[in-house]
């Protein structure tokens, strides 16, 4: 068994911030980066709303960035994904493919995976006309229509993306409005390769050997119409990963664990970070924040060995508040 003082489970722009600042505080850290740094945001085109990078800047700069960063300050990074975690007498056990790791004080921060919409052909098509990339396939889909399924701020990063090369973008949403920030909304709105549909959803995706087109009905008719298309983006929202969870906390409806102001969770030495947090936003920049919040709460943790009854967990009400 392999000794840290801290071990980051997740390699995503909360888990790299969080083992950067559990480094730099003297800590040895461990970051478990799963299959790759950077998570989901690997495959952004154009991360907005990042300090620093006003105009922008893509996942696949942006997070090798980070892991360097992050290394530099003095923290190991390994792809290695968390099977189970378990409580030991002096802290906490993960297990990984490679043996097991010890560490007193763990910050999940395994990020979340794309949900699905569970219709026929889905699967079927699934890297044939059926993605979540729009950076990797648009090249593939020039001067064709797609279509991407969804309202929030994934959905319409990623029909800008593909406006790029598509000749027309047709997104379809189930509500009423578009769910994503002011910013996004606009730009899709105005652009003239957009088309939103709204009170939409998709009830089966179509096609031979690859994506030919999509079966969709409008909720306010209550008619269905086939769609002719050469993709089908899928990001109707993000599936927390807190797997390794399940039988350790109470998770919410939507799969998440309920964290103090510094991210703490109601088990001694462990810490959330990022979109598993209850209330998370999700966005970059506030995953970065709880990254470094929870490396520091992990650090006074460790310097003073206690985790409920410091002054902030009195002034926050404790673990859940």
């Amino acid at each position: 068994m392999t000794d840290f003082e801290v071990i980051v489970a997740g390699g995503g722009v909360a888990g790299l911030t969080a083992g950067l600042h559990a480094a730099r505080a003297g800590r040895s850290t461990l970051v478990l980066g799963g299959n790759a740094p950077g998570g989901l945001l690997l495959s952004i085109e154009k991360i907005e709303g990042v300090p620093g990078f006003p105009e922008g800047v893509p996942g696949y700069d942006f997070c090798p960035m980070l892991q360097e960063h992050a290394e530099e300050a003095g923290a190991q990074v390994r792809m290695q994904e968390v099977a189970a975690l378990e409580p030991t007498d002096d802290g906490w056990r993960l297990t990984t493919d490679d043996g097991d790791l010890h560490a007193p004080a763990v910050v999940l921060a395994t990020g979340a995976r794309l949900k699905q919409l569970g219709v026929l052909g889905e699967e079927a098509f699934q890297g044939r006309g059926v993605s979540h990339c729009a950076s990797c396939d648009a090249p593939l889909l020039r001067d064709r229509v797609v279509g991407v399924v969804g309202g929030g701020d994934s959905a319409l990063q990623e029909a800008l993306t593909l406006a790029e090369a598509a000749s027309n973008v047709i997104v379809l949403h189930r509500g009423e409005r578009l769910d994503a920030q002011a910013t996004y909304r606009r730009r899709a709105e105005e652009h003239p390769k957009i088309t939103v549909r709204y009170r939409t959803v998709v009830e089966e995706i179509l096609g031979d050997d690859k994506v030919g087109g999509l079966r969709a009905r409008d909720l306010a008719t209550d008619t269905a119409e086939e769609l002719e298309l050469s993709g089908v983006f899928v990001y109707v929202g993000l599936q927390p990963n807190t797997e390794v969870l399940q039988d350790r906390l109470e998770l919410d409806e939507d799969q998440r664990v309920a964290t103090d102001a510094a991210n703490r969770t109601e088990l001694p030495g462990l810490l959330a970070a990022g979109i598993l947090r209850r209330g998370s936003l999700g966005q970059a920049a506030i995953s970065a924040g709880d990254g470094a919040n929870a490396a520091k709460a992990a650090h006074r943790y460790l310097q003073t060995g206690d985790w409920a009854h410091d002054a902030l967990a009195a002034a926050t009400g404790g673990p859940h508040a």
